[in-house]
């Protein structure tokens, strides 16, 4: 059996070796930094391959109205956008139960039919829109892996630390640990991902030629909806800021985007 120390010196290794390649990435829309593990390449592969077995698997609309909606917003929105290595594609999936919609690294967009009518018209999609392609420029999924990846690493060196410890004693610590690292660090930086994503979707819709007023009734729209379903969780137990907090924040940033739609109107 390896002894301890190798074992610690190993997990350290893995640790140096992976902080040692991370990138220091900054959002060039709102200069926040991050560290990011991947490559703009790695992340776009996995959006490519993670994007062709949702279309094997989910159906797509075959309402005309539907598809070329989401195409002639989804190409005004990426028109305005950088992202290295997109591969632009913009589906809309067939699903009236769920009110949601996603783009992955490479400028992989899905739009699930059971938005629409939240959105109702192209300024409201556009906001959708132009929330999730920020996700892919800011590269919120990089970000998330290597925190995971970081995490878990953390949990192997915890579980080394432990390991002469009794059973019991190993197992309440890596729980207390899970615990501690997805309330304090994960969830937190998740609703900070959402409100840049808010932000960053503003000025892309309003850069594309939409009013950015639009955005925000749009989420008025969707908080009406939220409310009637209830039994939502906390907001420091939940991945995305309550709507209110949202709406109130892209008023902060409205009279910003609202320069910005004037001049794409000029």
């Amino acid at each position: 059996m390896l002894k301890k120390s190798v074992i610690t010196r190993s997990f350290l290794g893995v640790v140096f070796l992976a902080l040692g390649i991370a990138a220091c990435y900054t959002n060039p829309e709102t200069g926040r930094r991050a560290m990011i593990l991947f490559s703009t390449k790695q992340e776009a592969a996995l959006g490519f391959s993670a994007f062709a077995e949702l279309k094997r698997e989910k159906p797509i609309s075959t309402n005309p109205e539907q598809t070329e909606l989401v195409r002639r917003v989804g190409n005004r929105i990426s028109s305005v956008v950088e992202l290295p290595h997109a591969e632009w594609e913009f589906v809309a999936f067939k699903d009236d139960e769920i009110p949601n919609a996603f783009c992955l690294p490479g400028g992989k967009v899905g739009i699930y039919t059971g938005i629409l009518p939240f959105t109702q018209d192209e300024a409201g999609l556009a906001m959708v829109m132009g929330h999730e392609v920020a996700h892919a420029v800011a590269r919120h999924g990089g970000e998330r892996m290597s925190q995971q990846l970081l995490v878990g690493l953390g949990g192997i060196g915890l579980a080394v630390a432990m390991r002469e410890k009794p059973a019991e004693t190993q197992a309440l610590a890596l729980v207390a640990y899970g615990v501690a690292t997805t309330v304090g660090v994960i969830l937190p930086y998740s609703r900070k991902h959402e409100l840049e994503a808010d932000y960053m979707g503003l000025k892309f819709m309003a850069k594309a030629g939409y009013d950015p007023r639009a955005g925000v009734e749009f989420w008025r729209r969707f908080k009406a909806y939220s409310d009637q379903r209830g039994g939502k969780p906390p907001e420091f137990l939940s991945t995305h800021p309550l709507d209110d907090r949202r709406i109130r924040e892209m008023e902060k940033h409205m009279p910003e985007a609202m320069e910005i739609y004037r001049r794409s109107q000029g």
